[in-house]
């Protein structure tokens, strides 16, 4: 079982491998190698099988030739230009979100080989007058050049799986949170900054007021549902190969009063409260009343609570 992980050197592609360095399996085979690979060079991990990690430009065919090789089982397709700066510089988010994509699909089908390709969506795919629950049948409505270079991928993916070229899988993300590192240009940056540095003694600023509801998953949980999605068998996704994961909705008042709960009042004294038009004007196009029943069928899962979000956070990445 050979894996690559594109978008490898970033938090979530980091915290998959070492999720499967420590697993050792995946669909039901030994893995033998896994290989991370990003636009930068991304961070070696521990594991009893061989990891490699190479550079790699996904807008560029050959790159995706080079990186693609034909022993390659499972490709966990994970970079992207994040919503902000996508919406920021349209241009780039095309071409890396799209047309990215795309390149990364028809190396997979000129395989010849029907590997299992795991795309990583967003649930800033619905969006506008859709009505609220969204379920698995909701349309599909972005209100962001994020959410609809997103929506395109998972049609193609969907398509390409139909062809027979691919075993692909979409999974919608909610936002991940409590991220470690640094804030980056994500319009839901914030979502993890006002825990995370507060928790880590450094003041937050919260661009939107505590009454804002949102759908959060950990990367705890995230990296666990990335694991299973790759392991579902294809006929169980029937004839869409898009699904929601599973998350919670929460308001901003109720994340801050988990926070206290697990790490006592300090942390909520660094969050300062200004507002960002430009960050409202994105994120008041999302939605949050998302009915994943797909996924839980399927077998994935939400946190319990979002006093574990803080939880896993401290546990696994607090410096």
């Amino acid at each position: 079982m050979n894996i690559l992980i594109i978008g490898g050197a970033g938090v979530v592609g980091q915290k998959l491998a070492q999720a499967l360095a420590a697993k050792g399996t995946l669909r039901g085979k030994e893995i033998s190698r896994i290989t991370l690979a990003d636009v930068v060079a991304p961070s070696a991990i521990e594991a009893p099988f061989t990891v490699d990690t190479v550079t790699c430009d996904i807008t560029d065919p050959a790159s995706m030739e080079a990186t693609i090789t034909a022993d390659t089982d499972v490709i966990y397709l994970l970079a992207a230009i994040v919503s902000g700066q996508a919406e920021a510089e349209f241009d780039l988010g095309w071409n890396i979100n799209m047309h990215g994509t795309i390149n990364v699909l028809e190396r997979a089908r000129a395989l010849g080989t029907k590997p299992v390709v795991v795309f990583s969506s967003s649930m800033a795919v619905y969006g506008g007058d859709t009505p609220d629950p969204i379920t698995d049948f909701s349309s599909l409505n972005p209100q962001t050049s994020y959410g609809a270079q997103k929506a395109i991928g998972e049609m193609m993916v969907t398509d390409y799986s139909r062809k027979g070229f691919i075993d692909g899988r979409a999974f919608r993300l909610p936002t991940i949170s409590v991220r470690p590192g640094k804030p980056n240009l994500a319009a839901s940056s914030f979502m993890s900054s006002i825990f995370r540095e507060p928790l880590n003694g450094v003041a937050a600023n919260c661009p939107v007021d505590d009454s804002f509801p949102h759908y959060y998953l950990s990367p705890r949980k995230c990296v666990e549902n990335l694991i299973i999605g790759a392991e579902v068998p294809a006929e169980d996704f029937g004839p869409n190969r898009a699904v929601q994961l599973p998350g919670r909705m929460w308001t901003i008042r109720q994340c801050i009063d988990a926070m206290t709960a697990v790490a006592g009042p300090e942390a909520e004294a660094l969050i300062t409260w200004n507002d960002d038009p430009v960050i409202q004007e994105i994120v008041k196009g999302w939605r949050f009343d998302l009915r994943p029943e797909k996924a839980l069928k399927l077998g994935m899962s939400a946190d319990d609570s979002f006093e574990d979000n803080i939880r896993y956070y401290i546990e696994d990445d607090r410096p």
